[in-house]
Formats: C-alpha cells, sequence, structure tokens
C-alpha cells in the first residue's frame, strides 16, 4: 500500500520559483509513488491578510498554476481547505490538546508578530495546530516541506504524540521529506524567495518580465568592476544557474572566477535559460486558464474526495475524545 503524503500552499497570489523549486516540482514527482493529497490553503493566508478581496482569484491562480505544473487530479487530490469544514472542526479539537507554551515558542510565530505587530491574531498563533489538522485529517505519514516549515512539522509531531497519548493510538506521526532544492534565495540575495518582499519569479510572468526580474537581481556583493574575479559559491545568480543551466554550471562558475563573464551576461543568460524551461508549463497554463469549467470541476471534485476521506478520521476523533 502506497505511503499517504500531505502538502499545502498559500494562496497569496501566483506561484513563483520558490515554490516551484522548493515544493510544487516535488509535488509532481511524487504522484506515481505516494497516494498524494495536496491542498492550497486559504484559511491559512487568513492568518496575515488584513484585506481579502483579491483571495477568491488567488485561489483559482494557484490551482491553474499546480496544474500546469504538473499535477494530475486522476492521481492526486488537488482541493481548496476551506472547501472541506472537518479541518476546521479538527483544528478546535487538537487545540484542546496542545499547550500554548509549545505555540509562543515557533520561530516563524515569533518572526510574523515583529512583521505585523497590529494583527497578531488567535489564528497566526494557532498556525502549527491548523497545519497539524490538515496533515492528519487525512493520516498522512510524509509531508514535502521547506527547511523552514520543518519547525511547524516538527510541532505537529509533538502534537500528534500528546493526543496519542491522551486519547489512545489515531494518528500517525508525519516525516518532512525536503526536496533537493530546500530553500530558494530571493532576488535580493539575502531573504527567501516570496510575494511579499517582491524578490521572487512567477511561472506565469512573462519572458519579458522575467528578464526584467533577473536583470534586477543583485549577485556576488564583492564583485564591483566587470575585471573583478567574482565568487559563483556567494553568487544567488549562480546558485539559481546550478537548476537552470546545469550543462554550463562549471564552465560558468570558471569564467565568473576568472572574470571572463560578467554579472550582466551572467543574468541574460540566466533569464533566456529560465523563460525555455518555463515555456512548456507557461503553454500548458495558458490551456488550462481558458477552460474555466474543467477548473470548477478539478475543485469540485478534489473537495468531494478529501472530505470522504476526512468524514471517517473525524468520526474516529471524537470517539476517541468521548464526543460519540
Amino acid at each position: 500500500m502506497k505511503k499517504r503524503v500531505f502538502s499545502g500552499i498559500r494562496p497569496t497570489g501566483r506561484i513563483h520559483l520558490g515554490n516551484y523549486l522548493g515544493a510544487v516540482q516535488n509535488y509532481v514527482a511524487m504522484q506515481d509513488e505516494y497516494d498524494c493529497i495536496y491542498c492550497v490553503v486559504d484559511i491559512h493566508a487568513l492568518t496575515t491578510l488584513e484585506d481579502t478581496h483579491l483571495l477568491k482569484d488567488n485561489v483559482r491562480e494557484q490551482m491553474i498554476d499546480l496544474l500546469a505544473a504538473g499535477l494530475d487530479p486522476d492521481k492526486c487530490i488537488l482541493f481548496v481547505q476551506s472547501h472541506v469544514p472537518e479541518v476546521t472542526e479538527l483544528f478546535t479539537l487538537l487545540g484542546m490538546a496542545t499547550p500554548l507554551s509549545w505555540l509562543l515558542r515557533v520561530p516563524t510565530f515569533k518572526e510574523k508578530a515583529k512583521q505585523q505587530p497590529h494583527n497578531v491574531n488567535y489564528g497566526l498563533v494557532g498556525y502549527p495546530v491548523l497545519m497539524t489538522a490538515d496533515i492528519v485529517l487525512y493520516k498522512a505519514e510524509a509531508v514535502p516541506v521547506g527547511e523552514d516549515q520543518l519547525p511547524h512539522l516538527e510541532l505537529a509531531r509533538e502534537i500528534v504524540r500528546r493526543f496519542n497519548d491522551q486519547f489512545g493510538p489515531t494518528f500517525p506521526e508525519p516525516k518532512g521529506k525536503l526536496t533537493s532544492f530546500p530553500m530558494v534565495v530571493g532576488l535580493d540575495g539575502r531573504d527567501k524567495m516570496s510575494k511579499s518582499l517582491n524578490n521572487h519569479i512567477e511561472l506565469a510572468a512573462t519572458p519579458e518580465e522575467t528578464m526584467k526580474k533577473v536583470m534586477s537581481a543583485v549577485t556576488d556583493p564583492a564583485r564591483r568592476l566587470r575585471s573583478d574575479p567574482g565568487h559563483p559559491e556567494v553568487c544567488n545568480i549562480y546558485k539559481l544557474q546550478k537548476h537552470f543551466s546545469p550543462a554550463i554550471v562549471d564552465e560558468i562558475a570558471s569564467e565568473c572566477q576568472s572574470a571572463s563573464r560578467g554579472c550582466v551576461d551572467c543574468k541574460k543568460q540566466l533569464g533566456a535559460a529560465i523563460n525555455e524551461y518555463l515555456a512548456p508549463l507557461r503553454a500548458r497554463r495558458a490551456e488550462i486558464a481558458a477552460d474555466q469549467a474543467y477548473i470548477d470541476k478539478v475543485i469540485k471534485e478534489g473537495a468531494e474526495k478529501a472530505r470522504a476521506i476526512a468524514r471517517v478520521t473525524m468520526v474516529e476523533v471524537k470517539q476517541k475524545m468521548g464526543l460519540l
């Protein structure tokens, strides 16, 4: 029997290269080997969004991106989080077994609280509990994640252990499955690629937009002149070259170190390589976006399949907790 995996992605905008390299390409690769359940986690997005007028559109855009990237509704369950209300019910029940002190120590909570001090809401504090509910509602054993999500996943494992100790064996302890490109640095060269920091490249961007973004990227900070030798090991552009230009990456490093390749030339070559790599995906995306009925069908049927599993889990949970 195949192991079940679950993962979700926040609909704060279209999917970018960081999402794709850090998670989505792994989603696609796992479809044949695992029983895969993937979700656009719109409720999670509410923990940081105060203006939600774009949320519904963002959900659809992400569904289109995921389908274009290669997720196949015949091979995996693909749905929208809020369309399976059992997850919020389980979130509440798991909250009864989760000490507040566990949640307050999570590094990402502290970071988000600093970023939005005017909006430190209950959902933000309880984010890891909802994440746990997402996973264990489907009794997933593995979670494809980026490195930044490992603290949340470890807390999910602690919550599972505590629940199982209190109410009897119910959920498997989920394990993280890192991708080969687990954390993608943004074009600013400092932080991870992120929509909120505007240091990203969307999969759906036009070739012109992609090239403009790449040309604005920070490179080797120590290389001030074209004649200065470069240090590819510290250059963000070089890190991306490893993925998009693997056949010539050694040549790029050598030319950079000898100053025979300038940063502008390197950026132009990378922009062209990214556009070539994404061309088939962008073509598929255009076809999918034009078929609104197909998108509706995928969203509806995905939720129905997910709810069928979720209902069974909730009966068991309520019985274990003495609610049934």
